[in-house]
């Protein structure tokens, strides 16, 4: 037996207190037992046969079918890559057009941070969760009630998602209600957002003339044009299609001034199967990929290589009554599905997970977040949006429910990091130490305490206390040490706070509704 496996069969006394102190230490980023970027793809629900023929018939429908409604910029670009405008004014795309803008298409993407520490890689099977949706309501767990959002749960929102390890990006989840003008809600959520985050932040705008300002307020964050262009930290989450197959007119209009102004794209399809895409799980792939192709040629007729993220986020519906399902198993195959297509291209892609159809952080939420979420990172989506928080369909976001989230989707980053299989871990050594002369069990081995840190993730609120411990400690409820949570982190400072320079520069450049 050599010395490395001394070492790694030896036993200690006093293992409990030796294991207390091994999950004291911290540990290195890359020997956390989970972080952002860990590679999924194990699960499949699509052959590949199935998936080539998904592709031919998006192929299909984009060259016999084609999309309505492109602004008169839109035409110019695409017709000069090769595109066609029939005489019905549908855009038609040749099969050869589509095959070439894949061949060209960025097959990674990186979207940074205010901090490069949360940096992200988007290529392969590499996994990210974090936030989405446009959600009009807050949840309040202690009334059981639906209010509308502010700009302060926004920012609070944004605030918890800075804490928590396994939110890996920021794309705002919910909608200002309490700023009517539309210019100003744009601003301000993006300054509530980049105030509150160090991490990447997505975030839409509502009209083609707000992105100048956009910008200017991005310029100020980054300390000048120069430096923003170089390490652009903010997206552009924009729905450029209106399913089935017309583009959206004014977002496309603001596709193109994000481009010239060095900002990533999401490419965002959001049909609805048996409403607005079919109610076939195959066909609302069609229909999804086939939008999101066309959009990637858009991109790429405006800007050859700019960075896009290939956004095929249908959704599903409840065919009894019409109404949108997003917790639902048909959703998380849905997903899962979509997801396998981003990898037939080899191209970077998001889509959406961890919605939950229940109004509270309820077990109902509990079970539709978690089987979305698990599919998506099995399936080796990039990135997972929506993924904690979403209530009632993408009505309601909840911030309890966020902070539950986090547990649940380090959860979910371990069954995507899957079983390691090598000579350490198939432990024949350690099993002849214990057995052959040791203590009979492992507690207290060195390959556990290693183990017990680099192979297990640990939930920060569930109770894994047994029931005599659970009744000495008050009966500990969920929600409540969820609430308890939240309010411990916005009583502290903001670590993504501007500088008082920046910030008065901001400040006296526009009409800012966070109070100082």
């Amino acid at each position: 037996m050599n010395d490395s496996v001394k070492v790694s069969t030896s036993v200690r006394s006093g293992g409990r207190a030796a294991r207390r102190a091994a999950r004291a230490a911290p540990l290195a980023e890359h020997l956390r037992p989970v972080r952002a970027g860990l590679a999924g793809g194990t699960y499949n629900p699509l052959t590949e046969a199935q998936m080539a023929r998904i592709h031919q018939a998006a192929l299909d429908v984009l060259e016999q079918i084609g999309l309505a409604d492109t602004p008169e910029s839109g035409i110019r670009h695409l017709t000069g890559a090769g595109a066609v405008l029939s005489e019905d004014r549908r855009i038609r795309f040749p099969r050869a057009l589509v095959e070439d803008t894949l061949a060209r298409a960025n097959r990674e993407i990186a979207l940074f941070g205010r901090d490069p520490a949360h940096d992200l890689e988007l290529s392969g099977t590499r996994v990210h969760y974090g936030t989405a949706g446009a959600a009009v309501h807050m949840v309040d767990v202690e009334g059981r009630r639906y209010r509308e959002c502010t700009v302060q749960d926004l920012h609070d929102a944004a605030r918890i998602c800075d804490v928590l390890d396994n939110i890996h990006f920021v794309q705002r989840p919910m909608v200002c209600r309490d700023i009517p003008d539309n210019r100003e809600m744009d601003l301000n959520t993006i300054y509530a957002c980049c105030s509150g985050t160090k991490k990447h932040v997505g975030v839409s705008f509502t009209e083609p003339a707000f992105v100048e300002d956009g910008l200017k307020l991005l310029h100020l964050i980054a300390g000048g044009e120069e430096k923003w262009r170089a390490r652009p930290f903010v997206s552009n989450s924009n729905c450029f299609v209106v399913p089935p197959m017309k583009f959206a007119t004014e977002a496309c209009i603001v596709m193109e001034k994000l481009i010239e102004g060095g900002m990533p794209i999401l490419l965002l399809s959001a049909g609805q199967a048996g409403a607005t895409a079919p109610a076939p799980i195959a066909g609302a792939i069609v229909q999804a990929v086939a939008e999101c192709l066309a959009g990637l040629v858009y991109v790429n007729a405006v800007k050859p290589g700019h960075p896009a993220i290939f956004g095929t986020w249908p959704f599903v519906s409840d065919l009894r009554t019409g109404a949108m399902s997003g917790g639902s198993g048909e959703q998380a195959l849905l997903t899962a599905g979509c997801a396998q297509m981003h990898r037939y291209y080899g191209i970077p892609g998001g889509a959406a997970a961890g919605i939950a159809d229940a109004k509270l952080p309820d077990m109902q939420a509990g079970w539709e977040q978690a089987i979305s979420n698990v599919m998506a990172g099995l399936s080796g989506l990039n990135m997972i949006y929506e993924a904690a928080g979403m209530h009632a369909s993408l009505l309601g976001f909840c911030h309890e429910s966020l902070i539950l989230g986090d547990d649940l989707i380090g959860q979910a980053l371990r069954c995507v990091r899957g079983i390691e299989v090598d000579e350490d871990s198939l432990s024949v050594e350690t099993i002849r130490a214990t057995c052959l002369g040791g203590p009979g069990h492992f507690l207290g081995s060195d390959q556990t305490l290693a183990r017990m840190q680099t192979d297990y993730i640990y939930p920060h609120l569930a109770d894994r206390t047994s029931p005599k411990e659970w009744d000495e400690k008050g009966k500990p409820d969920l929600i409540e040490k969820a609430t308890a949570r939240k309010e411990q982190i916005l009583r502290e400072r903001a670590r993504a706070r501007f500088d008082p320079v920046t910030d008065a520069a901001i400040r006296a450049a526009f009409r800012i509704h966070l109070p100082g």
